[in-house]
């Protein structure tokens, strides 16, 4: 069964204006099955874990080309980056001989396009890049959503066709996860994630950076697991882990790399120095998440320690799966100051900021304690939203409206 993407208009917008459209994001978040159902038929598809077609890649990329052809859906490109100077290359000589070359090439990756060193530039003007996460809660419930904007009009056309859910189904959809695979066939949980955890160690691990121990590599991903939507302490990584802060920073940034974690920066201005500069680390796939931390079951998990930190986790990925799946640019940031106020996400518009607090609660005890030290940032301050179990957008008062978490 095959989920439709919502960021699969984007793709085809693209394909009509750029030669080259990619599509970068975490393995198995179905990157290449979208592009392999949007494809016409004179669309050849190849991928570069075939070690046949690698090689080829890398020692005749001219060859490679007149054997596969064009146009061309080529998958997981970042085993072979210098392919990029090829196709620049062939994008080039078909523009100066006045041919059309839009939409030639079809590229995914399991890294970030903007991260890897040295290729980001070869392509420039030619490429339309977007991330893909795992499927957002829209998607497994095929609602037509858009980008999430937290306006009050904008809340209230969602909630026409938002589907009511209790706490205990939404922690079955954190505890699940947002793998397609895992939504559209009947593979045990824990034997995927098992065998996924296995397949990034052995192989994308390995590519990314000279991980001298992978067992401890392993430790770090299960102790950024269990800390999910809290601040990234690198010595506290180093200790616990027994590496070095610099590798342990290094260990992030590949993490990050991959798509299997979104840094969340803490909003900062010149007007004041009272600001936090310490980044938050979310994990795409909640799912993941609990398998690394062990929870047994949806219900241990909703009942458990972690409970508040898994729903943020939710609620801030599903905003962020809606800016990707619109080809947006995530302007999303937390506030914290020097005196410990925080505030969950902030949505950053030019000149406007609309607050946001996240709650597992349905009735939250003072949810906007911390907004007003917003008036500081000297910015249009809008209307905030509290996310939590509510089941309906009610005002909590004039300038704050309790939001339901169904609406993502």
């Amino acid at each position: 069964m095959y989920i439709k993407r919502h960021l699969e208009k984007e793709i085809l917008k693209s394909s009509k204006h750029y030669p080259v459209v990619m599509v970068c994001g975490q393995r198995q978040v179905g990157k290449s099955t979208m592009l392999n159902h949007l494809k016409a038929d004179d669309r050849r598809y190849v991928t570069l874990d075939d070690m046949n077609a690698r090689r080829l890649a890398q020692t005749d990329p001219e060859l490679f080309f007149e054997t596969y052809g064009l146009p061309i859906l080529i998958d997981e490109f970042q085993r072979v980056p210098s392919i990029l100077l090829e196709i620049k290359k062939i994008v080039d000589e078909k523009s100066l001989n006045g041919e059309v070359n839009e939409g030639l090439f079809w590229l995914t990756g399991s890294q970030k396009f903007k991260m890897m060193k040295d290729v980001s530039e070869s392509l420039a003007g030619r490429v339309a890049v977007y991330d893909l996460a795992g499927l957002s809660t829209a998607e497994i419930e095929n609602r037509q959503v858009g980008l999430f904007k937290a306006d009050v009009e904008s809340i209230k056309n969602r909630l026409k066709t938002s589907k009511d859910k209790t706490v205990h189904e939404l922690y079955e959809l954190i505890f699940k996860g947002s793998m397609p695979k895992l939504n559209t066939t009947d593979i045990e949980r824990d034997r995927y994630y098992a065998d996924y955890v296995n397949t990034y160690l052995e192989r994308d691990i390995k590519e990314l950076a000279q991980v001298g121990k992978l067992n401890e590599f392993y430790d770090f991903l299960i102790f950024m697991a269990a800390r999910t939507a809290q601040e990234i302490k690198y010595s506290e990584i180093s200790s616990t882990i027994g590496i070095s802060a610099p590798t342990a920073k290094a260990w992030t940034a590949i993490l990050e790399r991959s798509g299997i974690i979104y840094i969340l920066h803490p909003y900062s201005s010149n007007i004041t120095k009272r600001l936090v500069r310490t980044p938050k680390m979310y994990f795409m796939d909640t799912g993941l998440a609990a398998y690394l931390c062990r929870w047994p079951n949806s219900a241990t998990l909703e009942s458990g320690a972690m409970d508040g930190a898994f729903f943020e986790t939710y609620v801030i990925t599903e905003i962020i799966k809606s800016y990707y799946n619109a080809g947006k640019h995530t302007d999303l940031y937390y506030y914290r100051d020097i005196d410990g106020k925080e505030i969950d996400l902030l949505i950053v518009e030019g000149r406007d900021v609309y607050p946001i607090e996240i709650k597992k609660s349905k009735n939250p005890a003072n949810p906007d304690k911390n907004f007003d030290v917003l008036q500081n940032l000297k910015m249009n301050i809008k209307p905030s939203l509290v996310i939590c179990m509510t089941n309906e957008l009610l005002p909590y008062n004039r300038k704050t409206w309790l939001c339901p978490v169904k609406v993502l």
